[in-house]
């Protein structure tokens, strides 16, 4: 992004959007029309340790840091993106909240679950912060990720969620968004995404495997 095209855009932007209150139209997280509209950021502290029964892996981390400007684009061109603090409580407060922890925003991968008690989600000091506390080391997803998270193979996250709420600044450069809906969107494990601040941690069981799948995880880690 780069100055000139920020303010190019952000011209076209206010002669065309008929309130700042307006969500951004064809909002997505790189230049191509076709991309995806999720908020990413990279993880931080990855690890690999073991969980408190021995015989699971806990994933901890964030899908979103709160207050940090990123770039996005919407119909007219480059724009950054605030997510504002506290911005998911509502959403997060749902009896039944359902959101899954998958790889990729691929809804057939899925790890863990909030309806099923393996995922919880809240807010904290930094923004979205996920937590499977003992994902299967026995599920194929958890063994093929856990070694690329361990070794800074794959270093972000990021969430699919639906804009509620939120406000283009006076000079339509920078877009706030103050209220979102997670309900039935994601969070997910990635290669890249929007947001480059978020954080995640894996821990390794101290058991030797003993399927395939568990193999496999131990031969990468050692590696």
């Amino acid at each position: 992004m780069t100055a000139s095209s920020l303010a190019a855009a952000a011209a076209e932007r206010a002669q065309h959007v008929r309130q700042r209150a307006d969500r951004p139209s064809q909002r997505r997280c790189a230049e191509q029309v076709g991309s995806r509209a999720t908020v990413r950021a990279a993880l931080s502290g990855v690890q690999v340790r073991e969980a408190a029964d021995g015989g699971t892996l806990e994933f901890t981390g964030h899908a979103s840091v709160y207050e940090q400007a990123y770039e996005m684009y919407d119909m007219f061109g480059p724009y950054t993106e605030i997510v504002t603090e506290g911005a998911g409580a509502d959403s997060l407060a749902r009896a039944d909240l359902d959101v899954p922890l998958v790889l990729g925003h691929d809804q057939l991968r899925r790890m863990a679950r909030t309806t099923t008690g393996t995922l919880i989600l809240s807010e904290d000091g930094t923004g979205l912060s996920v937590r499977a506390p003992a994902l299967d080391p026995n599920d194929y997803d958890v063994a093929y990720i856990a070694p690329k998270l361990r070794s800074g193979l794959i270093d972000e996250m990021s969430f699919a969620f639906r804009i509620e709420s939120g406000q283009w600044s006076p000079d339509y450069t920078e877009y706030r968004i103050n209220r979102y809906d997670i309900h039935r969107g994601d969070v997910a494990i990635v290669g890249y995404g929007a947001n480059p601040y978020t954080g995640a941690s894996m821990r390794q069981p101290a058991a030797a495997p003993s399927s395939r799948a568990r193999a496999l995880l131990e031969l990468a880690i050692a590696r």
